[in-house]
């Protein structure tokens, strides 16, 4: 018998989120893919900005059954600076990275579900007209999830986070 979808949803990261944030950036399976976070003020000084309307990179949390089960941000990829994607000149691109918060729930279709849900929803913008993502080259099971839901491999790139694998899924026709 087929499994029922999974049902993801996903709400702005607002303030008060951000101490439970720097908790699961500290989870070593985040850690791992995320690098240290540092002190609860360094997290604050980092995604507090992504709380605010005027930023073009926005965090957000999913949810299924209303409870918080990761973290996903999005960010307009052409102007993003800091050294990141300078080449790209299509102002419909938008860029992800995401992650689970609880290392118990991996390997059960929920990142893939996220990840699925969260380009359904940002594709109802008609202006946006592919995402990318970077995972690091090994990081075997982030290329397999992104694989399984479209994303297609560009190839090897260089960020300021340092090698990268550039994939990206375009919006259908």
């Amino acid at each position: 018998m087929p499994q029922p979808p999974i049902a993801i949803s996903f709400r702005p990261l607002v303030v008060s989120d951000l101490a439970t944030l720097h908790e699961w950036l500290h989870r070593p399976h985040v850690s791992e893919w995320w690098g240290d976070p540092g002190t609860p003020e360094q997290v604050e000084q980092d995604y507090l900005p992504l709380t605010k309307k005027e930023s073009t990179t926005r965090g957000y949390i999913a949810l299924l059954e209303n409870e918080p089960i990761g973290f996903i941000q999005s960010y307009v990829v052409m102007g993003s600076g800091d050294g990141w994607w300078k080449q790209e000149t299509d102002p419909g691109a938008r860029g992800i990275d995401q992650f689970l918060a609880n290392a118990e729930q991996l390997g059960q279709g929920l990142g893939k579900a996220m990840i699925q849900a969260f380009m359904d929803w940002l594709f109802q913008d008609s202006t946006i007209t592919k995402i990318q993502t970077d995972p690091a080259p090994e990081n075997d099971r982030a290329i397999r999830c992104y694989r399984q839901v479209g994303f297609v491999e560009i190839g090897a790139v260089i960020t300021p986070d340092g090698p990268a694998l550039l994939m990206v899924k375009e919006r259908s026709r």
